[in-house]
């Protein structure tokens, strides 16, 4: 693990707003607002965001139902951070909390950085929104 960074599983004291601005400085937001954020984050399995001091430089995220499957979304960090071991580490943290489960995630631009850690890829994905994208 990157020395430096600290890693937290506890959500206490984020500045969902501030997540919100880095997201969407770095080319990483996804349209939630503050609170969706905070929501999807907290109704999450397993959560992890790194600190460089008081700095948010990077989330990930597990959902999984705690048996036997896991997917692991929302994998960020902040560009002047990467290659650093920042991504890796907070992907420590996750799977540290989901031993026996198949654990599954989506990259696009990221396939080599995945198989490095042991994912296979799996050709087929499918996704679909239902009803109107972020609304209940």
């Amino acid at each position: 693990m990157a020395a430096e960074i600290r890693y937290e599983t506890s959500l206490e004291g984020v500045d969902w707003g501030r997540m919100k601005e880095l997201l969407s400085a770095d080319d990483f937001d996804n349209g939630r607002s503050p609170a969706q954020l905070r929501e999807s984050f907290e109704r999450s399995h397993t959560a992890v965001v790194a600190y460089d001091g008081a700095a948010i430089v990077g989330t990930a995220r597990a959902l999984s139902d705690g048996v036997c499957n896991a997917y692991v979304v929302d994998v960020w960090t902040l560009s002047s951070h990467r290659r650093r071991g920042v991504a890796r580490a907070m992907l420590s943290v996750l799977e540290s909390r989901l031993s026996g489960q198949h654990v599954y995630l989506f990259s696009d631009d990221a396939v080599g950085f995945y198989k490095k850690l042991g994912y296979a890829e799996q050709p087929t994905g499918l996704s679909k929104v239902v009803g109107e994208w972020l609304r209940p």
